[in-house]
């Protein structure tokens, strides 16, 4: 989880205090794992996670405050959805202007169909989550089969059944943005869009977008930052 932090930072997708992930604890599924506010996620060891009750009172003894608005989000998905484990929400600069919209991505090439029927978009803004009638419209957007969400006007949010799925669909989610912005530009001065066909795109989703494929995009990421951090984030 630390490295998923360092991961993503490595990426440039680290935006001051906002962004967060979530694990639920394995040991009790009513608790879960959640970075430290205003903790560089460069910056970022397991020994700085923070366990919390779905109160969000912590668990464990710890110097370190929880992000008010991140946990309402987390909390209100992992109690809808039981079989999330893990969730990413990050402030990232492709998903941020592409959420401008409020639309979600078109089946432009490959990698796109990995989100073919798995993204939902949750319509309008209520501003920064600090209510939790503002988190449960989140969670009900994304439904009870979908794994990705657009956040209008406000970022990406991914999940999955590991730590290493939820960020793999994060990273292919924020590129598949960029992707779209700059297929977008393209079409503004008349060069036309081709899509990948319904069969093509469902094939190519079931094929690309499960639990292990997903978690094995990861690993590579997760190898480098690792050998980059000399061990670190593991401490």
């Amino acid at each position: 989880m630390a490295a998923a932090f360092r991961t993503l930072a490595r990426l440039g997708w680290a935006d001051g205090a906002s962004g967060h992930i979530s694990l639920r604890d394995p040991v009790n599924p009513e608790w879960f794992w959640i970075n430290p506010y205003a903790k560089h996620f460069a910056l970022m060891k397991a020994s700085d996670l923070v366990l919390v009750d779905h109160n969000g009172r912590p668990v464990l003894p710890t110097p370190h405050k929880v992000n008010a608005a991140g946990f309402i989000i987390h909390s209100s998905i992992h109690l809808a959805r039981p079989d999330i484990n893990a969730a990413c929400h990050m402030h990232s600069p492709a998903g941020r202007a592409w959420s401008s919209f409020g639309k979600g991505i078109e089946m432009l090439n490959q990698d796109s169909c990995m989100f073919y029927e798995n993204l939902a978009v949750y319509e309008g803004f209520g501003g920064i989550v600090l209510a939790e009638e503002e988190g449960l419209r989140l969670a009900s957007a994304l439904g009870q089969d979908k794994l990705n969400l657009i956040l209008q006007n406000h970022g990406l949010l991914t999940c999955g059944s590991t730590v290493d799925e939820a960020v793999a669909y994060f990273i292919a989610l924020e590129r598949a943005c960029a992707n779209q912005i700059l297929a977008e530009s393209a079409a503004a001065n008349g060069v036309q869009k081709k899509y990948v066909g319904d069969e093509e795109a469902a094939y190519t989703c079931k094929c690309t977008a499960t639990p292990g494929c997903a978690y094995m995009q990861f690993q590579p990421e997760f190898d480098l930052t690792v050998e980059l951090s000399g061990g670190k984030v593991l401490e």
